[in-house]
């Protein structure tokens, strides 16, 4: 997809705006597996989630090929939105952002911070999605998809980082909502030469990727019904599948139990706070525990970004139910 050379641009951009994320070898979680698990910790980014770097590639690009776009318009459930508020409102940029009903009060709040204009929408991301790409025209405003070119280049440096400080990894576990950063993962490796192993993860109860990428084609499914709420998505975006769908060597399901449990085990051994979607690498890694034996694993801890009270009911052995 990009090359080395275009992958060390992004850096340099992403570089001036956010700070590296640490990878971190974690004896505590390896230790039942017979593994050794090295974890990227995307929740430790400005925005808590590594969508923060597409938001400065994407308006980079924006200003540089658009020069008279008053401001963008998109649509999210949370990460993404604050990505590409915080990046368009630092460049002097309008950023409309549609989000569904029901959404993260605190990822709403944050999003408001950044300098969205925060619009609710529908019952779901897809709805909300198409919304925003619908009203961009009359609005004047360039319609930021959730897969852009420029979003993976963007996304791609925090594989970058991982990949050259961290030892060679067998294996890495990546979530997959649009697909952006498990494209990302997948442009990096293949940027540097590696013969590391990708897998995806999905919600059980939204996993048109996996469904997808089994089919090789888009197969939308019903409605996503996660707590992983950045993993709810009905419909797989096209350009996406056609990378991991040659890319990845597999793409798992895995439970909103095995999630939780995901979130606990981060909590209780690293003391790290992951998301529904930021503990779904972690969740299909321990998924494929007697196959990870020796191995060296990378784990994508995305986002950080879950409200205090799911965190509550996950911590005291709940799961959260969706809005």
């Amino acid at each position: 997809m990009f090359t080395l050379d275009e992958l060390e641009a992004a850096l340099d951009l992403v570089h001036a705006q956010v700070p590296p994320t640490p990878q971190i070898h974690w004896p505590q979680l390896g230790a039942d597996l017979g593994a050794e698990v090295w974890v990227k910790h995307e929740n430790a980014a400005p925005t808590g989630a590594f969508k923060v770097r597409g938001g400065v590639t994407l308006i980079d690009w924006l200003r540089r090929t658009h020069p008279d776009c008053p401001g963008i318009i998109t649509a999210t459930r949370g990460n993404h939105g604050q990505s590409q508020a915080r990046a368009a409102v630092a460049a002097g940029l309008r950023a409309v952002v549609y989000v569904p009903h029901g959404n993260s009060v605190e990822k709403n709040a944050a999003m408001r911070a950044f300098g969205a204009e925060l619009r609710e929408h529908g019952p779901d991301f897809d709805t909300a999605r198409e919304e925003a790409m619908r009203v961009a025209a009359a609005e004047g405003l360039y319609a930021v998809p959730p897969f852009h070119p420029e979003l993976v280049r963007g996304v791609a440096t925090y594989a970058l980082e991982l990949f050259r400080a961290a030892p060679p990894l067998d294996r890495v576990y990546v979530p997959i909502g649009c697909g952006s950063g498990i494209c990302g993962v997948i442009a990096a490796r293949d940027a540097l030469g590696l013969a590391t192993e990708i897998v995806g993860v999905v919600a059980e109860g939204a996993p048109g990727a996996a469904l997808s990428f089994a089919a090789g084609h888009v197969v939308e499914t019903g409605p996503a019904h996660t707590f992983a709420d950045g993993l709810a998505v009905r419909v797989p975006v096209p350009e996406a599948l056609a990378i991991y769908g040659a890319g990845a060597a597999r793409v798992l399901t895995v439970s909103d139990d095995q999630i939780a449990a995901a979130i606990r085990a981060l909590f209780s051994g690293i003391h790290a706070v992951a998301e529904g979607a930021g503990a779904a690498a972690y969740a299909g890694l321990l998924a494929e525990a007697e196959i990870n034996r020796g191995k060296r694993l990378g784990v994508i801890v995305s986002g950080g970004n879950i409200d205090s009270p799911w965190m509550a009911t996950l911590l005291s052995g709940g799961i959260p139910t969706p809005g």
